[in-house]
């Protein structure tokens, strides 16, 4: 009797201290990982939240750039965590939409085993022609490519990234038919795109806002939902008459699988009042960053969107993986 009573108390304790360390999270410093190196969007984005979010949760949110794989391996990492709710990753499209087609093994499953918590921000693409382009609308954009099949050529950061991709998409929607140009990284595009060896882009504010109001390049349009602060002038794509098209790069906040609902609440709860407060989205604005919280159902049937779309791409443009 003894010996049983002992055991049912100390399994009372043991509960008990177990719903006390969940109902106590978080109890000590949380890592947030980021697959780029320092000074990149995505660990400016993730550097500006985590500050935030830390103030907010009563401890350090601390960043942890592991680069390296496109962003893979750091979201490896987090998905061989334990799911406590003490290892983040703050995850940029690559390694969740797009490594799926094209890297042929990726250790992960995004779907399945990183659990969303919140978008937290967009940047979305323009597209930017040379000025030489006889074209000043989207419309008159997408008759010129028609009626000169071939004939024009679009630069992007290198095979099977965000741009490359757009551009792919660009073209299904439109019946364009223009030559890829790949580069080592944005800024070689840019450079060849004002000097006109390509003729157009897709490439995100930082990149070619400046580039567009010295007279450089000419925006067309902009894939956002509305026209952003830095760009009033420039027409979104649904406003130009492409509402199909998007494209662009997008931050969002995952845990490993099997990390506790309180947990996901809690951190989302905390993401989206710190994205929703004027210091973090004027910080995210002048980065060109557009501030996009959602509930964690939201952001989980917005990643399985961006996963069946670019999926779906690649089976009609044939992008394999490598």
């Amino acid at each position: 009797m003894r010996r049983r009573t002992f055991l049912l108390v100390s399994a009372a304790a043991g509960a008990h201290a177990g719903a006390f360390a969940q109902g106590a999270w978080p109890a000590r410093p949380v890592r947030m990982l980021i697959g780029y190196p320092p000074g990149g969007s995505t660990d400016v984005a993730g550097r500006l939240l985590a500050e935030q979010l830390g103030r907010r949760l009563g401890q350090a949110v601390v960043v942890d750039n592991r680069a390296g794989a496109g962003g893979t391996l750091a979201a490896s990492a987090v998905v061989r965590a334990e799911p406590d709710g003490y290892t983040l990753l703050l995850a940029a499209s690559p390694e969740v939409s797009i490594a799926p087609i094209t890297m042929k093994a990726i250790p992960y499953d995004p779907v399945r085993d990183l659990q969303p918590i919140t978008l937290v921000g967009q940047v979305p693409f323009l597209l930017v022609v040379n000025p030489a382009v006889p074209a000043h609308t989207l419309q008159e954009f997408i008759a010129y490519a028609k009626a000169h099949p071939g004939k024009l050529n679009y630069s992007s950061f290198g095979n099977n990234t965000s741009n490359h991709l757009a551009g792919e998409l660009f073209k299904v929607l439109t019946g364009t038919n223009s030559v890829h140009v790949p580069y080592k990284g944005s800024g070689p595009s840019i450079v060849d795109l004002i000097a006109g060896q390509v003729q157009y882009t897709f490439d995100g504010p930082p990149a070619v806002l400046e580039q567009v109001r010295a007279g450089k390049l000419r925006a067309l349009a902009v894939a956002s939902r509305q026209r952003l602060p830095g760009a009033p002038n420039v027409p979104t794509f649904a406003e130009a008459g492409l509402p199909a098209f998007s494209g662009g790069t997008w931050f969002g906040l995952f845990a490993p699988a099997k990390t506790p609902r309180s947990v996901i609440e809690r951190v989302n709860a905390e993401a989206v009042a710190a994205l929703h407060a004027p210091e973090l989205a004027k910080g995210f604005n002048d980065k060109g960053i557009v501030p996009s919280p959602q509930t964690p159902d939201e952001f989980g049937r917005f990643v399985q969107a961006e996963v069946n779309k670019w999926q779906e791409l690649a089976g009609k443009v044939g992008i394999v993986a490598e």
